[in-house]
């Protein structure tokens, strides 16, 4: 997903002017270590479940205040420093929008993506 080009057509939809006021992303990025305890990853296999994706960016659009919600989530074998997860909520004013986009993230990543590191081996380093 093109950020720049996601946000820019988001402005050209019709009311975007009247009911925006700010914009909120969220982009997810496969980390070089475990959250857990640090160790060493050299890549992770994510499998998003697009349709309860969906249905999580429906209920956020839905909240007061929001015009709109955009998910794209990445599946596959990704390794450090690749865009896994892009997130953007448009709204009309911050008490709406961060609390929006700060669901939308927490449930995405728990109700709707698995993933599985693949740690470095640290014998091949020897």
């Amino acid at each position: 997903m093109d950020i720049s080009k996601a946000i820019a057509e988001l402005k050209r939809e019709p009311g975007f002017a009247d009911n925006v006021g700010m914009i909120l992303v969220h982009n997810g990025v496969v980390r070089a270590w475990s959250r857990k305890d640090r160790t060493g990853v050299s890549a992770i296999e994510v499998t998003p479940d697009l349709e309860r994706i969906e249905a999580i960016r429906r209920e956020i659009e839905a909240r007061e205040g929001i015009f709109r919600a955009v998910a794209h989530a990445k599946g596959g074998l990704m390794h450090p420093g690749d865009d896994v997860l892009f997130l953007i909520v448009a709204g009309d004013i911050r008490e709406n929008v961060k609390p929006a986009l700060a669901e939308f993230l927490d449930r995405v990543k728990a109700e709707a993506v698995t993933k599985r590191e693949v740690f470095v081996d640290e014998r091949a380093d020897a």
